[in-house]
């Protein structure tokens, strides 16, 4: 008898968790999904460059001037969004500004 309650295939673990736990995380998810477009809301910039896009834009962005160099990234913006450039060096905003 003392083996039948220590087993743990004796017990149906749908009766632990309750019924209302569906019911209840239908609007966390909806709060996280609101929560997370908030968090993710970036007001347009009037000055053209890579997006920021939850802060994948400025690591895409510093990690091609570590890879091609300060020189060609600039040519590669500049080809890309025209002379005046807003881009991410070491996480700070960066204009370049060429002609």
């Amino acid at each position: 008898m003392v083996l039948e309650t220590l087993n743990p295939l004796h017990y149906n673990i749908t009766s632990l968790v309750p019924d209302t736990m569906p019911v209840a995380t239908v609007p966390i998810l909806i709060l996280m999904c609101f929560l997370f477009l908030i968090w993710s809301h970036e007001e347009t910039s009037s000055i053209p460059g890579p997006g920021y896009c939850m802060g994948i834009g400025p690591l895409i962005s510093h990690g091609r001037f570590l890879w091609m160099g300060v020189g060609n990234a600039c040519n590669y913006y500049n080809k890309t969004y025209g002379e005046f450039v807003r881009v991410w060096i070491s996480g700070e905003e960066t204009f370049i500004i060429s002609k």
